[in-house]
């Protein structure tokens, strides 16, 4: 296989937590199998969460913010914040972007989510090309791109079963696997859940979950990623609203995975 560039985006306060550990193995094993390996150690390079005036130097309008309106300007002009900037430049760069942090209340991390909501500038991950909503969910900067989410979550696999009281992890994440990775138009791999992750009391357990995941690094560029059903295709005719004729009788999320998932479960 040819040598890939690889970001990996992490969300841990806690250098010796099950999920600094198997952001180590993603250095580790891609490393090893020859693939450039970046990381962005949100905790580590002490990111800034809240998305607010401060990530606007250079305004627009000085008497009331419009992010959308001062996004787009900054990205434009050449007038964003350096740590963002930065992290632009590791996603264009980037073959594949691996997101690992621990499921807080049903969803990422407050750090990952501001990293997300700044990062993501309008003309760059919305708006693209044309500030327009035409290239988005399979279209869009990332395009070609592929995105693994890792996610270590407390409760048993019991609690996001198809009947959990929790519900499926993939319906969980939806607005991350669909909302901000397929979006920008990344093809966006089957999430790989460590459940019963606060659980794990022996280095039998961690070895064996590390071992999991290692395996699930060997399918990063070959595995099938969510058939995330695209805007521009048919699909969404209007690109607002799903086709009569498309998943007749469903609605929600489960409407927009064009074929059945079966959730990957490597803990």
């Amino acid at each position: 296989m040819m040598m890939k560039n690889i970001l990996i985006v992490s969300a841990h306060p806690e250098p010796t937590s099950l999920t600094r550990q198997l952001v180590d193995v993603s250095v580790e094993t891609l490393g090893a199998a020859g693939h450039k390996v970046v990381q962005s150690d949100l905790y580590g390079m002490k990111w800034k969460a809240v998305f607010d005036a401060d990530d606007f130097p250079v305004r627009t309008n000085p008497d009331r913010l419009s992010f959308i309106m001062e996004s787009g300007h900054a990205y434009a002009t050449g007038n964003q914040t350096p740590d963002v900037v930065a992290e632009q430049a590791k996603l264009l760069a980037a073959d594949a972007v691996i997101l690992q942090f621990p499921l807080w209340w049903y969803g990422v991390p407050a750090i990952l989510k501001g990293w997300i909501e700044r990062v993501y500038a309008f003309g760059f991950a919305y708006g693209y090309q044309n500030g327009t909503n035409e290239f988005r969910f399979g279209d869009g900067i990332l395009k070609g791109k592929r995105a693994l989410v890792n996610v270590q979550a407390g409760g048993p696999a019991a609690d996001y079963g198809p009947r959990g009281i929790n519900a499926p992890i993939e319906q969980l994440l939806f607005p991350l696997t669909h909302g901000a990775l397929f979006y920008p138009g990344m093809d966006v791999l089957p999430t790989h859940a460590v459940y019963s992750a606060g659980h794990v009391s022996t280095a039998e357990e961690v070895e064996a979950i590390k071992a999991g995941w290692r395996a699930r690094l060997a399918g990063l560029f070959t595995d099938a990623p969510i058939p995330f059903r695209v805007q521009n295709g048919g699909d969404f005719p209007d690109r607002h609203t799903m086709a009569d004729d498309v998943a007749p009788g469903q609605t929600g999320i489960v409407a927009h995975v064009a074929d059945r998932v079966v959730e990957t479960v490597d803990a």
